[in-house]
């Protein structure tokens, strides 16, 4: 990080203790930033933030009705409490249990089955030499089985081991003739040939996605503070507005006053007492207007950070900060590497190359293997179950060859391959695009500042001018409509001054976004993940 100016540590020491004594009520007006003293803003905020705390008085704070906060406050509050910080959270817990699902499918797997018991009472068809005849049977089936799998994730295949025990009751006329079965164990594979292996893929993928969803909760974290940074300004605006008309209305009801003297002994013309009259009756409403502004911005504010309705906000404006450069090249490197965009890039590519492994595989000569070895043994007693088992083995290949399929699997080949050569071509064409997204961004912030200091000194100029224009008046050298044109003058450039100041801190939000690094302290944005979950 490189800073424009490297004079203002001390400044910037001096207006962080500022703020401190400001939230102490010992803040003078001495000590105000110079940046922010420079604008006419300052005067304002100041006597309305005096104005504010001798109404609440001590019983204000003790009551903790009234809270100060800067743009850091709302965002740490909007970072831990926010419903769009809550639904980043438990979309990254999602994910976290996703993945964990896809590595233990790839962990020994031990299940424990049976049937206690399978009873069955039916007329059933029995085909012997002579014929077929229908036999009435009533049998009884217990059994237990425990069986250990293992996924083969390199080869597709599944190695397992199976021991079980039976019993089988027959019910005759007279008689119940028992018989049991074991299986002490049992060792068996299987493997397709010739086949896609989902879980090849898989193991290439599924940590990318897992990675995306990490980075992807930064990111959401980072669009938390840029709403709330929308918001705070929303509010911060209005808050300014509501004043700067309630000092309007102030202004013109003691202009209008003097102006009805002055025409009640013929210095001023009717005309120019009542337009003085229509400014007065605008400036009431427009104090209306923008208390219904103010009250729906508070609401806003308040709804996304979750603060109490009883709670009374006032703002203080992020002008204390110390400038920095964003280097485009560090911005560049850090969002390929740090970016889901980025990463979501090289997860497409690998989808592509799945699909097409898949169509070359589907539906192609393909075959399975299926080998069992084991030991078992039958008996009509249980303690003979287990003695002397004898071996069984199985043995099975199957294969599928298409004869015929009227070039259905080749088409499909060259969709998958046509597919992939789309993917990459739209990939390069966002690299491309994000490239230059940085790039914008990166300019735009970097002049930003320049900017701020023109619209403070521009709110300077207007409210000084503003002064000069209604002294002027007061002694009869100018005219209203030159009162008229230095008010809205000064208004907008209060108005302009909060919106640079909101731009920048956007621009700045906006780029920690997109590489996941705070430039303003020169480190990456990391996160606790065992917190989240």
């Amino acid at each position: 990080m490189q800073h424009l100016f490297t004079n203002d540590e001390d400044d910037l020491r001096n207006q962080k203790k500022e703020i401190k004594m400001f939230k102490l009520g010992k803040m003078e007006n001495s000590n105000i930033n110079p940046l922010f003293k420079k604008s006419g803003i300052s005067t304002i905020l100041i006597l309305s933030f005096i104005i504010s705390f001798s109404l609440f008085g001590n019983k204000a704070f003790s009551q903790e009705e009234t809270k100060l906060l800067t743009l850091d406050d709302a965002i740490e509050i909007a970072r831990t409490q926010s419903p769009d910080a809550l639904m980043a959270k438990h979309g990254f817990r999602a994910s976290y249990w996703r993945y964990r699902g896809y590595k233990a499918a790839y962990l020994p797997k031990l299940t424990l089955s049976g049937s206690l018991p399978n009873f069955n009472r039916s007329i059933e068809r029995i085909s012997l030499k002579e014929g077929e005849f229908l036999s009435e049977r009533q049998y009884a089936e217990y059994n237990l089985n425990a069986s250990l799998r293992q996924r083969i994730g390199f080869t597709g295949g599944d190695l397992f081991l199976q021991s079980g025990i039976g019993r089988l009751d027959n019910f005759n006329d007279s008689s119940t003739i028992t018989q049991y079965i074991s299986t002490p164990i049992n060792i068996g594979y299987s493997q397709p040939i010739f086949q896609y292996n989902e879980f090849k893929w898989e193991k290439r993928l599924e940590p990318m996605k897992y990675k995306e969803a990490k980075q992807k909760y930064l990111e959401d974290m980072e669009q938390v503070s840029i709403t709330a940074s929308q918001y705070f300004f929303n509010l911060l605006l209005m808050q300014i507005q509501e004043k700067v008309a309630l000092i309007n209305q102030a202004n013109y009801d003691t202009i209008y006053k003097i102006a009805v003297g002055r025409f009640s002994l013929g210095k001023i013309a009717e005309n120019e007492l009542l337009q003085l009259e229509l400014q007065h009756l605008r400036s009431n409403a427009t104090v209306e207007e923008a208390h219904l502004r103010t009250g729906n911005a508070m609401f806003q504010f308040k709804s996304f950070l979750r603060i109490k309705d009883d709670i009374i906000i006032e703002l203080f404006p992020p002008y204390d900060f110390l400038p920095f450069y964003v280097e485009y090249t560090k911005a560049i490197e850090l969002a390929r590497v740090n970016s889901t965009r980025s990463l979501s890039f090289e997860r497409k590519l690998v989808e592509a190359e799945s699909k097409v492994d898949a169509a070359k595989m589907d539906e192609r000569f393909d075959a399975d293997l299926y080998a069992v070895y084991g030991l078992t043994q039958s008996s009509i007693e249980l303690d003979n179950v287990y003695v002397n088992p004898v071996d069984q083995q199985q043995l099975r290949i199957g294969i599928t060859m298409p004869i015929l399929d009227w070039g259905v699997a080749r088409g499909r080949i060259k969709m998958a391959q046509s597919e992939q050569e789309l993917v990459q071509t739209s990939v390069e064409q966002e690299q491309i695009d994000f490239d230059q997204e940085i790039l914008l961004n990166v300019a735009r912030f970097n002049m930003q500042y320049q900017q701020v200091k023109i619209s403070a000194k521009a709110d300077t100029v207007a409210q000084k001018s503003y002064n000069i224009t209604k002294a002027r008046y007061m002694i009869g050298k100018i005219s209203v409509t030159d009162l008229n044109i230095a008010q809205t003058e000064t208004d907008n450039s209060k108005s302009a001054y909060i919106n640079t100041l909101r731009t920048y801190w956007n621009y700045y939000y906006q780029i920690r976004k997109l590489t996941l690094f705070d430039f303003e302290h020169n480190m990456p944005i990391e996160v606790d993940y065992k917190e989240l979950l």
